[in-house]
C-alpha cells in the first residue's frame, strides 16, 4: 500500500475515533444533565429502557473505538492492510467497506463458515 492510500484511511479512521468520543461525550453529559424524578412509572420505565438501549450503543462503539486504535497503530508500524492469517494485501475495496479489518476477505470467509460449522 503507497504513502498516499495509507493517508487516505489514516485520515478516515480519525474522523470516524473523532466522532464517536464526540458522541459519547454527549451521552455522558445527557446522563449527567438528567435529574431523574419521574413522578409517572411509565414514564421512568420509557427512559430507563431509551438510557439502556443508548448504554448498549455506546458500548459497541467503545468496542469500535478500540478496533480503531489498533488500525491507527498499525499504520504507523507498517503492518496496515495486511491479512493476520496469510499475509496477504487486504484488497483496497475491502479496507473502505471496513477499514478496521484485520482479515483478507478469503480469510475472513474461512473464519466465517468455521464459526457456522461451530455453530457459534
Amino acid at each position: 500500500m503507497d504513502q498516499a492510500q495509507l493517508e487516505y484511511f489514516r485520515a478516515l479512521l480519525q474522523k470516524k475515533l473523532d466522532e464517536l468520543l464526540n458522541e459519547a461525550d454527549k451521552t455522558i453529559e445527557e446522563m449527567t444533565d438528567q435529574d431523574g424524578h419521574y413522578p409517572d412509572p411509565t414514564d421512568r420505565a420509557a427512559i430507563e429502557s431509551d438510557r439502556s438501549f443508548e448504554l448498549r450503543i455506546r458500548d459497541r462503539e467503545r468496542k469500535l473505538i478500540q478496533k480503531i486504535k489498533k488500525a491507527l497503530e498499525r499504520i504507523d508500524d507498517g503492518t496496515y492492510g495486511i491479512c493476520e492469517e496469510c499475509g496477504e494485501d487486504i484488497g483496497f475495496k475491502r479496507l473502505e467497506a471496513r477499514p478496521v479489518t484485520t482479515l483478507c476477505i478469503k480469510c475472513k470467509e474461512r473464519q466465517e463458515r468455521e464459526e457456522k460449522a461451530r455453530g457459534e
